[in-house]
């Protein structure tokens, strides 16, 4: 009796042990399909890289031709319009210098009108080309051509007479000995040098330039030395 009643339960414990072993046979069987499906990290990692390499590569590795463009004439416009027109021509590496040779600069660009320029007006050019505006203030007369700053090529002390006292100081070296007085007697102080003209220097110009110290006299660009 004992036996008979046991052995229905045995087997219905049997057919859950089967049941059970099934089910988990085939739920490893599907996640294993599933991950044999998806792409491994590395798999990931890979095609990104030949996707980057690819995107990466240029098409042309030919430098892009610089634009062109046509140089206006800007001889007798301020020097403000002057960089202005240039600018919409596509111009865009611009510079200006005192066409007086004083070494001034332009800080205001409407006061000043251009008088020259460094690339002849009707030039096609590359629009990298630097263009340069010699100039002058509105009241001035524009020069023939641009008065050249004094120089020291050749070893020799300039000839100062008449130049700007900036100027006279920029043709030397900078450890140069330099000292330069009123010459009208009033012992003004000379403080924006740009302004004051030379009338007497030693040592004189031609002189073999040896660091010796510069001794120059001056007075303003509207008085007579």
């Amino acid at each position: 009796m004992l036996f008979s009643a046991f052995r229905p339960h045995q087997h219905h414990l049997g057919e859950y042990v089967r049941t059970r072993i099934i089910s988990a046979v085939l739920l490893t069987v599907g996640i294993g399909g599933v991950v044999a499906c998806q792409p491994t990290d590395g798999g990931k990692a890979t095609a990104s890289s030949a996707t980057s390499a690819a995107t990466s590569t240029p098409k042309d590795d030919k430098p892009t031709a610089a634009e062109r463009g046509t140089v206006p004439d800007f001889v007798g416009m301020g020097l403000q319009s002057a960089q202005d027109e240039a600018q919409k021509q596509g111009f865009r590496s611009l510079k200006s210098h005192d066409s007086l040779g004083r070494d001034r600069h332009q800080i205001l660009d409407r006061d000043w009108k251009v008088c020259t320029q460094n690339v002849r007006a009707g030039t096609t050019a590359n629009t990298d080309t630097a263009l340069d505006f010699g100039s002058v203030k509105l009241a001035e007369t524009c020069p023939s051509k641009d008065v050249a700053a004094p120089s020291t090529v050749g070893g020799k002390i300039p000839d100062f007479t008449g130049k700007s006292v900036k100027a006279a100081r920029a043709a030397l070296d900078s450890g140069t000995s330099f000292t330069v007085k009123d010459a009208s007697g009033a012992r003004r102080w000379i403080l924006v040098e740009s302004n004051w003209k030379v009338c007497t220097q030693s040592p004189a110009a031609g002189a073999a330039l040896r660091g010796q110290p510069v001794e120059l006299t001056a007075v303003k660009f509207d008085e007579p030395c």
